[in-house]
């Protein structure tokens, strides 16, 4: 394992991963903030990611894989370096529908690790965490 001595986060890293290729290069995840025990990633809000267009609230799918970077993320920032993980379990707990055309963004932190399972818990919103769309838990392996 690398310790936190041997590794600095570097969020320019980062938004060069997540933007790079795939799916969350199509989807626009990028970095959003950080600080002790907790990171941001953030997602704009675009037209074809609607999940119910009356509303204009964005679609599950792109929500809990924003959740799911998120809540990586901080595990990596807690274990002082990018490790191999997996997620176990995503539990997502919707509140209410997200805001047509606000981006999204996710607010996690690592509640607790032992040597091969890591919990975080965090919240997705547009404008404040205090008023988050969804709750959202999870569980990664630590490999």
């Amino acid at each position: 394992m690398t310790s936190e001595t041997d590794w600095t986060f570097v969020p320019a890293e980062l938004d060069a991963f997540l933007s790079d290729k795939g799916h969350n290069a199509l989807l626009g995840i990028r970095y959003h903030a950080h600080g002790p025990g907790w990171v941001e990633l953030a997602m704009a809000w675009q037209e074809g990611l609607v999940g119910d267009e009356g509303e204009g609230s964005l679609a599950s799918g792109p929500m809990m894989t924003l959740m799911d970077n998120a809540a990586g993320t901080s595990i990596y920032l807690r274990r002082g370096g990018y490790l191999p993980q997996v997620t176990l379990d995503l539990r997502v707990d919707y509140l209410r529908p997200t805001r047509r055309g606000a981006d999204l963004i996710c607010r996690t932190e690592c509640i607790s690790m032992s040597p091969t399972i890591a919990m975080t818990r965090g919240v997705a919103y547009e404008h404040s965490p205090d008023d988050p769309a969804c709750h959202v838990t999870a569980s990664f392996m630590l490999l």
